[in-house]
């Protein structure tokens, strides 16, 4: 039997499992043995009837004394079940099971029966419920011994083939499949131990210490192949033919110098380290990861500056159109003096938005001759109509011929591209360098993992002057109070932002909405003008609204989250957001970072109607630190990686079994182990996409091989 081998071809399993394997994702051999539990039940002793309501789950096994089904409001329905304990052949405790329009648990559940059963308990008047409780029934079968008397495994279970089915058809499967045919390409520097053996003891350990080993092998070996891929597109990206795309520091030095303020040492140092890979012989990929507020967009027209300077095209891409015209404002208003074509591309705008800054040649060569004390103009750019700075979103992968000379593309927040959205526009020059730009903090391990082929500059300083922003966390009670604060500081003459998590009003969600509060909010702050800002607003109205907000002929903006990025109005001092405990800890933290931007002291208001601890926690971090690292890692360890390891983003699947929350020091291990590997073999026998593939049984989302 083969790892890859179909699982149509194992005589002992039916075609109508078969079926039911493949809506499951299990096509092989591999990918079965591979569908890890969930978690694990020690049935060699069960839990006792718990007395009281508890967060913990418990396991406990008992027999179904009586089952009845009841309907209420039309449709719906739910069963209950009566669960009787035994002690030593006697019944001694009772416990109540509640199923909610789960119509199948009525055709499986019987009185009579025994089952195993696993949830959280909670008192409903003087009866202790477990509501929707994943459970087992135990049959008088042969092989009861496998789910029986042991560590049991839990599998996720799918349409079908519920957790018992497949905890049989991974024992056969197991016990059948022979050690050479499982792949075990991990260095034994890294693990010496059986892949096989792993496997079984992952699915069937002998003791919580074994399924420990078992699963410390099994992480590394899905690391090392993460790893391998990731050490593998470094190097053939390193190995690549470039050219210098830095040109002397003309330009970039009388914009510096225009600047009212000067530049942190952090931007200094991330400017030295992006010119040095520009001024080299191969590509640059480089990552360029700060806080809120931080400069990068500086720092990358720093870069493009470089570039222009070389004789080369360069372009920017970002997530959504209001950050591409805050970019191409800002780069207009900058270059403008320095007699440089900036041009904006979105889906709505195919052309430039407004009259280019021409360049004016003849008075270029009046200051030439002049000399004016050493103030060297600009150089004279390319004889062409072709921007030298393109300003853009998505639009930018989808036009012809937008560039003839693409020496650098920069990505704006990464992050919501896709592996190969980047390298599309990468395409579209000969070997250009690439800036990728991040404002979400990211923890060091998701750092490895996501861009582990890139080249990092970090952004640890926030420029001076920067207004001090002071976070409150408010009951939702306290909204008349938040209202009378924020109208104060109109009054003063600043400007607030007032965020919601949703455009309309749902029947689903007990959430409020922008455009069902606004007229709420106009009545509020009379005689102060209030806009509305969402993301299905027509893009020039939503340019007119973002103006007037710019100009202050507008005071408050009622908004979603479309201003999470990208919006600088340095006289916006207050931010109230509602519901805060609907968005995550890393949104709020970009959302607070639209106020703060001038010298005034800011506020970010978060009004919650939540009592729970865990969201009332997570909302306490904001009030305590306003360092987006710090926040990041806690927004790590209360929710993991979300979308930061999406799989467009990374072109890797998501992990199956590691985490790289918990398993930090493995992934350490796995990715020193494969940069040896690559290192000592750039030209592996097979690329690492196969050996993914061949270790894991899943296909990369994308051919990283290809992406480079």
């Amino acid at each position: 039997m083969r790892w890859d081998a179909p699982l149509k071809d194992l005589p002992w399993i039916g075609a109508q499992r078969v079926r039911q394997l493949s809506r499951a994702g299990l096509e092989t051999v591999g990918d079965l043995v591979s569908h890890f539990p969930k978690r694990w039940e020690d049935r060699t002793r069960f839990d006792r009837f718990p007395q009281h309501e508890s967060d913990t789950a418990v396991c406990v096994c008992g027999l179904v004394q009586s089952a009845g089904g009841q309907r209420f409001r039309g449709r719906a329905r739910s069963f209950e079940v009566t669960l009787t304990e035994e002690s030593d052949h006697a019944l001694t405790g009772q416990l109540v099971l509640r199923w909610f329009n789960l119509f199948w648990v009525e055709k499986v559940v019987a009185t009579g029966m025994r089952l195993v059963v696993y949830g959280k308990p909670k008192r409903r008047g003087r009866q202790i419920v477990l509501d929707q409780p994943e459970f087992e029934v135990l049959e008088d079968e042969a092989d009861i011994s496998l789910h029986l008397q042991r560590i049991v495994p839990i599998h996720r279970a799918t349409e079908g083939l519920s957790t018992r089915v497949l905890r049989s058809l991974i024992w056969d499967t197991l016990e059948k499949l022979p050690e050479a045919s499982v792949p075990n390409l991990v260095p034994p520097s890294l693990d010496p131990s059986s892949r096989l053996q792993a496997l079984r003891q992952i699915h069937f350990p002998d003791s919580f210490q074994s399924l420990s080993l078992a699963r410390k092998n099994l992480v590394l070996t899905e690391f090392f192949a993460m790893q391998l891929c990731i050490a593998q597109r470094r190097a053939q990206q390193r190995a690549e033919p470039g050219l210098c795309h830095a040109g002397p520091d003309t330009l970039l030095t009388r914009l510096h110098d225009s600047l009212p303020f000067p530049l942190t040492g952090a931007q200094l140092r991330a400017i030295a380290e992006i010119r040095a890979d520009m001024a080299s012989d191969r590509p640059m990929n480089r990552l360029l990861h700060g806080d809120v507020g931080a400069g990068k967009t500086l720092v990358a027209l720093s870069a493009m500056l470089l570039a222009v300077e070389a004789g080369f095209q360069t372009a920017l891409m970002a997530p959504t159109q209001i950050l591409a015209e805050q970019h191409y404002l800002q780069f207009q208003r900058l270059c403008t003096p320095l007699g440089l074509r900036v041009a904006l591309r979105t889906g709505n705008r195919k052309e430039e938005a407004g009259p280019l800054p021409l360049f004016d040649h003849d008075r270029w060569l009046l200051a030439v001759a002049s000399g004016n004390d050493g103030d060297r103009p600009p150089p004279p750019p390319a004889a062409s109509d072709e921007p030298d700075i393109l300003v853009g979103t998505h639009a930018l992968l989808h036009g012809n011929n937008l560039f003839s000379r693409l020496g650098l593309a920069v990505i704006d927040e990464q992050h919501k591209f896709g592996v190969l959205q980047r390298a599309t526009l990468r395409a579209q020059g000969r070997c250009p360098d690439m800036l990728v730009m991040t404002a979400t903090p990211i923890p060091r391990t998701l750092t490895m993992s996501l861009y582990g082929d890139l080249d990092v500059s970090i952004l640890d300083e926030l420029p001076k002057g920067r207004g001090k922003i002071v976070t409150g966390v408010r009951p939702a009670a306290k909204l008349p109070d938040a209202a009378r604060f924020l109208k104060e500081h109109l009054e003063a003459g600043r400007q607030a932002y007032i965020v919601y998590p949703l455009i309309d009003a749902s029947e689903k969600l007990e959430a409020k909405a922008a455009a069902a509060e606004f007229q709420k909010w106009q009545s509020l702050l009379a005689p102060f003008t209030c806009a509305l800002l969402h993301g299905r607003i027509p893009p020039e109205e939503k340019d007119a609204i973002m103006e007037a907000f710019r100009k202050c002929e507008t005071q408050a903006l009622v908004a979603t989250t479309v201003i999470e990025v990208g919006i600088d109005v340095p006289n916006a001092t207050l931010m109230l957001i509602e519901n805060a405990e609907r968005f995550g800890l890393a949104q709020l933290h970009q959302l607070r970072g639209r106020v703060g931007r001038g010298q005034h002291k800011s506020f970010c208001v978060l009004l919650t109607g939540s009592a729970e601890p865990e969201a009332l926690s997570k909302l306490k971090v904001l009030e305590q630190t306003s360092n987006g690292f710090d926040i990041a890692e806690a927004d790590w360890q209360l929710r993991g990686p979300g979308d930061l390891l999406g799989t467009a983003q990374s072109g890797l699947p998501p992990l199956r079994i590691g985490s790289l929350l918990r398993d930090a020091d493995l992934m350490l291990q796995a990715r020193e182990a494969a940069f040896v590997v690559i290192e000592s073999d750039l030209h592996l026998a097979q690329p690492a996409h196969r050996i993914y593939r061949t270790l894991l049984g899943s296909p990369l989302k994308s051919d990283l091989s290809q992406v480079s």
